[in-house]
């Protein structure tokens, strides 16, 4: 099979940062979907992953954690996919990725991609759907489909216009009935997030609390933190309700000071959707129940794709510019890239 790996530490303007390799076709595990890729997402844990590549690694790495495809074979225990299904998923970050011609993936982390959308726009999904499903309902603990508990209760969702915000807030507006509240800095991105659903959208980049009193929010119930983490940190200390509930996606270079918590009785928790499969934890097969869920929503019309840009097909050098968007920061929604070998 052919893929876009990196194979030695480079920086990303260096021409020979990404190049295409043959790889002998993956054979699959017992519990494993082949899958013949057909669009991948790009994700920030992208170019994270590429930059923590180490000086002395000589194997090549393929990176991507977003796909949607056709699977060509199944494990010998699979029994609930078979050749020929269309599929989504984020996969497993310790394995080969996405930007390939096959992947590997654990059936318990796929699921049958919505009918209603093609290949790039259903890979656009995964792995912030997952992200932000984790993050409402396993982390925050607020329940999906009961519009009553959040009956007069408010969520914030920090950087609404990302990937895993724009799927946050779509999740929250369709499936619980807090007042959500997304924060964004320029007038697309304000507008992007009105039209995912949120109630009300303050600017991200001064004083946010000051923004929340603006619209008569002292404090909000709940924060789901998709920006940096450390640089909200306390304003999020600030604003959150005494024995509120904060998450967050973003580690931080320095661990933030937890005891600006401790007056107000406030959980922190931290979510890392490749958490389940890296340690192949028991509830694995959660990730399944999320992307099919999604797809439901999806089918219903219910929630929408996050696509926003299809960069073309997977290359080293359409790879490249969709990391350079990636790392400016600057993205509305998702992107993806078509597979075409």
């Amino acid at each position: 099979m052919k893929a876009v790996a990196i194979t030695q530490k480079l920086p990303l303007d260096h021409p020979g940062c990404f190049v295409t390799i043959d790889l002998p076709d993956p054979v699959p595990g017992p519990q494993d979907l082949l899958v013949r890729v057909k669009a991948v997402g790009i994700n920030p844990v992208d170019y994270k992953q590429r930059n923590a590549r180490k000086e002395d690694e000589t194997a090549p790495r393929i990176l991507g954690w977003d796909a949607a495809g056709i699977v060509e074979a199944v494990g010998s225990e699979v029994t609930s996919f078979r050749p020929g299904d269309e599929v989504y998923y984020a996969g497993d970050v310790t394995r080969p990725g996405s930007n390939a011609e096959l992947q590997l993936v654990d059936r318990r982390i796929a699921a049958k991609k919505p009918d209603s959308l093609g290949f790039p726009e259903a890979a656009a999904l995964p792995l912030t759907a997952v992200t932000a499903w984790e993050s409402l309902f396993d982390r925050l603990g607020l329940t999906p489909g009961d519009l009553q508990e959040g009956k007069d209760k408010t969520l914030l969702i920090l950087s609404g216009a990302g990937g895993v915000g724009s799927i946050g807030i779509q999740l929250a507006a369709v499936l619980t009935g807090f007042t959500v509240i997304a924060t964004a800095s320029r007038p697309e991105t304000v507008q992007w997030c009105y039209k995912m659903g949120a109630h009300h959208v303050i600017d991200h980049s001064g004083d946010w609390p000051a923004e929340l009193e603006k619209l008569g929010f002292k404090t909000v119930d709940y924060i789901a933190c998709f920006a940096d983490t450390t640089a909200h940190w306390k304003a999020m200390a600030q604003a959150i309700v005494p024995q509120g509930k904060i998450t967050a996606i973003v580690e931080s270079a320095e661990v933030p000071d937890i005891g600006l918590l401790k007056s107000k009785s406030v959980a922190f928790i931290w979510e890392f959707m490749f958490t389940r499969s890296m340690f192949q934890t028991p509830d694995m097969v959660a990730q399944h129940d999320m992307l099919k869920e999604v797809a439901t929503l999806v089918d219903a019309g219910r929630i929408r794709t996050t696509m926003t840009k299809n960069g073309g097909t997977l290359s080293p050098q359409t790879l490249t510019a969709a990391h350079q968007e990636q790392e400016a920061g600057k993205m509305i929604g998702k992107q993806v890239l078509e597979v075409a070998w």
